[in-house]
């Protein structure tokens, strides 16, 4: 089949095909997210003409502030996945729990975590905005899933991706054989192959960090930006700064184009770091997907995909985007005073 005829759909259900014990269950979930995903990509590109932008006045369970279109985003997500028989269980940013299948419905294979819309505070901005989502295989043995077929580590994804909500929508995602990336053709509402086995460059020429925090940086983080600034034509150094504030569209960029793209922990504070992105639904999807394309992604001294979380809503500094570059911010790390034991802390 010609590229340009190689729908999501049926690249998913060919990937089925090359496993002969696959049960089709995987294959109708991505489906159902591809639905929800055209449906948020619609009210998103409304947004403007309609009462849906700005904040409801209400804080999700991580302290940051509701957009009408997040809970949108959620509840489309939810309504798309809760009767597919698929899922035992869901996990959201917007949600402080897991997120039970209804017991009207079948119970499947699968847990689905996912961040309904990532970057909404870019809304009003027009800048690019995403859905990022996470599939991971249960571990209980049946019925109702647990919160212990949730806090799983990265490497144990079979499936993760995002959807990316710009001047076109795509769907970028991975089962473990490769990043494959699909663009929406909107006079036929399907999302066509685009970008066919993406892989990042093994060394980049930009960096994208918020600058804007430098001061409440670690001393390895701030000592590899001064790095990347120093003319060095051997290295092709000094990097360019590219730096959007959306995580799903500057990952989109870094993953296209290489380089590196950073969001260390705040510390202000030494003795108590604090990161900001999200493990579970942020920074572990991606990281996987970065690794399938030839990547890598560090918190600075392990492996994102190893790191085990401990509650839903964990979160990790993260490095992330061309093995080269992400290489040399683990050696400025290695002879900071990190403890080991805890890569976001100081000893």
């Amino acid at each position: 089949m010609s590229k340009s005829m190689m729908t999501v759909q049926r690249h998913i259900l060919e990937q089925e095909r090359a496993h002969p014990q696959a049960t089709g269950d995987l294959t109708g979930l991505l489906w159902d997210l591809t639905i929800a995903a055209k449906v948020i990509s619609h009210q998103v590109n409304r947004g403007g003409l309609a009462d849906i932008v700005g904040e409801t006045g209400e804080a999700n369970v991580t302290g940051d502030l509701v957009r009408r279109l997040d809970w949108i985003a959620q509840d489309t997500i939810y309504r798309a996945m809760d009767h597919g028989g698929h899922l035992c269980v869901m996990v959201s940013e917007e949600s402080p729990d897991i997120i039970p299948i209804p017991a009207k419905f079948p119970k499947g294979p699968y847990v689905l975590l996912y961040d309904p819309l990532d970057g909404s505070s870019n809304i009003e901005a027009n800048v690019s905005i995403g859905t990022i989502f996470s599939v991971h295989r249960r571990i209980s043995s049946s019925g109702d899933g647990t919160l212990g077929d949730c806090l799983r580590r990265g490497s144990e994804q079979i499936a993760a991706g995002y959807f990316l909500y710009g001047s076109s929508t795509m769907i970028v995602y991975t089962t473990g054989q490769g990043v494959y990336g699909f663009t929406l053709e909107p006079s036929i509402g399907e999302f066509i192959l685009s970008h066919e086995r993406i892989l990042t460059p093994p060394k980049g020429k930009y960096y994208s960090i918020n600058e804007g925090n430098v001061a409440a940086w670690d001393e390895p983080t701030r000592r590899y930006i001064e790095y990347l600034k120093q003319k060095d034509a051997a290295t092709g150094r000094p990097y360019s700064l590219r730096y959007i504030g959306s995580l799903v569209a500057d990952f989109h960029r870094t993953l296209l184009y290489g380089g590196v793209f950073l969001y260390p922990a705040d510390c202000s504070n030494p003795q108590e770091p604090k990161p900001k992105l999200r493990l579970l639904y942020e920074v572990a999807p991606m990281a996987f997907i970065m690794d399938q394309a030839g990547g890598a992604a560090t918190t600075g001294m392990q492996n994102v995909l190893d790191v085990q979380p401990i509650s839903l809503h964990d979160r990790v500094p993260v490095v992330m985007g061309s093995t080269q570059d992400v290489r040399v911010y683990e050696k400025f790390c290695a002879d900071s005073n990190r403890d080991p034991a805890n890569p976001t802390r100081f000893k």
